[in-house]
């Protein structure tokens, strides 16, 4: 194959030449029509064939090898990977609504606090504006109970960003607001045991300890699944079939890895074997350091099985009471009537402000100036605790996120008091034992948000103290 295939085909209209030859060979890769082995143009042969920028072509190509849809090496033919094939898209029933949970709030408080963006930041001005002119102007359409699933305005609105960002693939009319990511999983979890007769639910092992909780209070037994650097591996766990998944691929929590596409292909091919849903969390993949994101996993589902959590909470503020949910189209109906039925609900005027926001372009730009103040913040952290505790402590994920792992050396020592001591001086910091369900490994979770250089030397110094 020398040159571009007759169905590569660009919309040069539509801007994004590299995504679009991107998506192009990953929907044919994983639907098996360029199998394994498969020889590609070279990249400067396919950007020829398509007359584009060489530089174009490369990224694409670069794309699809990072996420492990083709191999290349130098001085070799690029060819498409070994993966398991996808299979087709299954019918679901709908049935019963659902009901609230209760969660306990985190208790860790503090200057390096996990998970927890920098409001100091926010941007109030433009907010205000929008927030005032939103409440001025709302139509008589939005001020009823017509939209329990979120004005129209912001689930668009939200879908193009996301789908531009993180490839996520849907209608507007599979998009629900909601105030917030336990809210989505709550609902979610109540409405797979219910319609499903089942009671299983599996889940990262370490993971989202409010997501354990909420799971077990709608009634799961949860089963934990081994998390490793390639994230959840699903061949690990035995026993009934699930109902759901709960997972957070992009950036596992609060290990930081990235889950791999052999395991990612490999978990949507389970939940389409169990007739499972998968709750994917993606609550800070807006945030990236140093590499262009690897797409949702709902973006390669095929069988219909991912529904997709993001939230405005670790974006802007937790203040603001918003997320969102993506839901597969066969629980649209069961959503729907479940939001309306629980009154589970943002203000009207914070929804259609929040539109204007991200359709005039200032999320993007207040995604852009933060993305650049967290890269230097989390470099100073990962270079702190790699110069100054090499040795004791081992560094994992810092490619993304809130927070940074870091795991003892000694699997002897006991994470809890020791974060129980730095956290009497005020660090907020949460030990890395408290997320596992099953045998657990010694380690520190870090949050970043504030983590500028006159902080982290006094962190450094203190945590020096403690372990003398």
């Amino acid at each position: 194959m020398t040159s571009a295939p007759a169905w590569l085909n660009l919309d040069r209209s539509g801007g994004d030449l590299s995504g679009q030859i991107y998506r192009s060979l990953r929907d044919r890769i994983l639907l098996g029509q360029l199998p394994a082995g498969h020889k590609l143009p070279s990249t400067r042969a396919l950007a020829a064939s398509l007359e584009v920028a060489r530089s174009t072509a490369v990224e694409a190509y670069e794309r699809l090898k990072s996420e492990g849809y083709i191999e290349a090496s130098a001085g070799a033919a690029t060819r498409v990977a070994v993966l398991e094939r996808m299979r087709p898209e299954r019918q679901r029933d709908d049935r019963a609504p659902l009901e609230e949970a209760r969660s306990d709030r985190p208790s860790y408080r503090g200057l390096f606090r996990p998970g927890v963006s920098d409001v100091s930041d926010f941007p109030h001005g433009a907010w205000s504006r929008h927030l005032a002119s939103s409440s001025r102007s709302l139509r008589s359409h939005h001020l009823g109970y017509e939209n329990p699933t979120g004005i129209h305005e912001l689930r668009e609105a939200i879908l193009e960003h996301i789908s531009t960002t993180r490839g996520v693939v849907a209608e507007p009319g599979q998009v629900m607001i909601v105030p917030s990511t336990r809210a989505a999983i709550d609902m979610l979890a109540r409405a797979m045991l219910r319609r499903s007769g089942r009671k299983t639910a599996w889940m990262e092992d370490p993971g989202y300890s409010a997501a354990r909780l909420l799971l077990d209070d709608a009634g799961a037994d949860i089963v934990p699944v081994p998390c490793d650097e390639q994230g959840i591996d699903v061949s690990r766990v035995e026993g009934p079939q699930p109902a759901l998944i709960y997972v957070t691929p992009s950036h596992q929590y609060p290990t930081g890895a990235t889950l791999s596409l052999p395991r990612r292909l490999a978990l949507l091919e389970a939940a389409r074997r169990h007739e499972s849903l998968v709750v994917e969390d993606d609550y800070d993949s807006d945030f990236q350091y140093g590499s262009r994101p690897i797409a949702a996993l709902q973006g390669i589902d095929r069988a219909d099985v991912v529904a997709y959590i993001g939230t405005f909470s670790k974006v802007l503020a937790p203040g603001l009471r918003v997320a969102y949910v993506v839901v597969p189209r066969w629980l649209v109906p069961e959503a729907s009537e479940a939001l309306h039925r629980r009154g589970v609900a943002v203000a009207t005027h914070i929804q259609a402000a929040l539109a204007d926001f991200i359709n005039e372009g200032r999320l993007r730009a207040y995604l852009r100036r933060m993305n650049q103040q967290y890269a230097e913040r989390m470099a100073l952290m990962t270079d702190m605790l790699e110069s100054r505790f090499a040795g004791t402590l081992a560094v994992s994920g810092g490619n993304g996120g809130l927070q940074l792992a870091a795991w003892f050396c000694d699997q002897t020592v006991d994470d809890r008091a020791f974060v129980a001591k730095a956290n009497a001086l005020g660090y907020g910091l949460m030990p890395m034992s408290a997320f596992f369900i099953g045998k657990a490994d010694p380690g520190i979770l870090f949050g970043i948000s504030q983590a500028e250089t006159a902080a982290v030397q006094r962190l450094a110094a203190d945590l020096d103290r403690i372990l003398s």
